[in-house]
């Protein structure tokens, strides 16, 4: 998986592509592992490689998002300017992702920001299909239906 074959980078030029690559760094997890907490400062990004990640909320963990497509970014609080993480992101299985720091991230939007603004406007597209995600799921249980 490299960065320029997620949707994130659709559209957006090879230098930045290549600045985000640069920036991040590849880490490796087990499955227990806890990337970060709900309000834990948001200091970076993640990119999914290969494994499961559960995004939980509330006192009980209940998994508001499961993150297991390759090329699937999660933790973008930081890339939003958020000061801290609104759930707990957990390994399932072994969990391979990118990392990238908030600082790094503004530093290449300051460099370009035309490509960054396309970056930008992706972000907000999934932002947007995880909403409308969301309030599907919500419907489901109100209505009465079960779903996983």
């Amino acid at each position: 998986m490299y960065i320029q074959q997620i949707d994130l980078t659709r559209g957006v030029g090879k230098d930045f592509v290549d600045g985000l690559t640069a920036a991040s760094v590849k880490e490796e997890y087990e499955p227990g592992d806890i990337l970060f907490q709900k309000r834990d400062p948001a200091d970076h990004a993640y990119l999914l490689l290969i494994g499961r990640v559960h995004l939980k909320m509330g006192e009980t963990g209940h998994v508001v998002h499961i993150v297991s497509r390759p090329g699937e970014t999660f933790g973008w609080s930081c890339l939003v300017d958020r000061d801290v993480f609104s759930s707990t992101a957990e390994c399932v299985e072994p969990t391979s992702v990118r990392k990238l720091h908030r600082k790094d991230f503004k530093k290449l939007l300051a460099k370009d920001p035309a490509n960054g603004l396309i970056f930008i406007q992706r972000l907000a597209g999934m932002l947007g299909d995880r909403l409308l995600e969301s309030y599907a799921r919500y419907e489901k249980l109100y209505s009465g239906e079960t779903f996983v």
